[in-house]
């Protein structure tokens, strides 16, 4: 049975769907199947796979959540340009979709039951949030079996930790006891800066074995990758940004499974 990871975390700009795009393609390419499923409205996740196009002529995650019936997941995913790597996409239908899902019923596990079906087909679904503790983040933590955390090496990222924590504690108290922490993930780091390795240490006191050792660094490919439609493995495999998603990629796997060694 394949598992369910959310990337969340309720602050903007931390990496949530950078990491989603490039840690999904690099266990795609070591030969695991994986799912992206796109659940902020921003379709940030779907137009860095260079899907938006596609994504306009196929039923989306908002019609998953909204409607009655139950869904069979093969209905909304996409073959991505990555063997083995595939998504359920959003575009801009999914922004009212925190108003509607107000007044339906079960409106925290609409997503349950979607990717309860796809996870006998896949090793690992990622569910990239948006920023914000809504509805939308809501379903996906009470679908996922555990919790991605990318927070980036700044002071201001640890004072939203709270809250995603105490919403996990929530979660866990009524609706899906189960939910676990994966890892925190620290990006966009500089270990050349004070406040980043003050911020690296305190994040390690707290959590720590369930912090990665792999840190991603800024990395200029990282950030144009999107733009061309690709993951940073395939825009440039050797770049910082696309090595230290390997390297995340294998830690996630060295418990249980092992990547080949001839990943690259």
């Amino acid at each position: 049975m394949g598992r369910i990871i959310a990337v969340a975390n309720q602050k903007g700009g931390v990496g949530k769907t950078t990491t989603a795009i490039n840690l999904a393609a690099s266990l795609a390419i070591g030969e695991r199947t994986v799912l992206l499923v796109d659940l902020d409205p921003q379709s940030n996740l779907t137009s860095g796979l260079g899907l938006t196009e596609t994504a306009s002529t196929r039923r989306t995650i908002y019609e998953a959540l909204t409607t009655d019936e139950e869904s069979d997941p093969t209905d909304f995913e996409l073959a991505t340009g990555v063997t083995g790597l595939h998504l359920i996409p959003a575009d801009r239908h999914l922004t009212g979709a925190e108003v509607e899902l107000v007044s339906l019923p079960n409106r925290e596990s609409r997503l349950r039951p979607l990717l309860r079906q796809a996870r006998s087909r896949y090793d690992y679904i990622f569910v990239d949030t948006p920023p914000s503790l809504g509805l939308l983040t809501l379903n996906a933590l009470v679908a996922a079996d555990a919790v991605l955390i990318p927070l980036n090496c700044e002071y201001f990222a640890l004072e939203g930790l709270a809250e995603l924590m105490a919403t996990m504690g929530r979660v866990q108290a009524g609706l899906n006891p189960e939910l676990e922490i994966e890892g925190v993930l620290l990006t966009m780091a500089d270990t050349r800066t004070r406040l980043g390795q003050q911020v690296a240490m305190e994040v390690r006191q707290h959590f720590k074995e369930k912090v990665y050792a792999t840190t991603i660094p800024r990395n200029v490919r990282l950030g144009e990758a999107p733009s061309h439609g690709l993951p940073a493995i395939l825009y440039d495999v050797r770049s910082t940004g696309a090595e230290a998603y390997v390297a995340l990629a294998r830690e996630m796997l060295e418990d249980s499974m092992r990547m080949p060694d001839n990943i690259l």
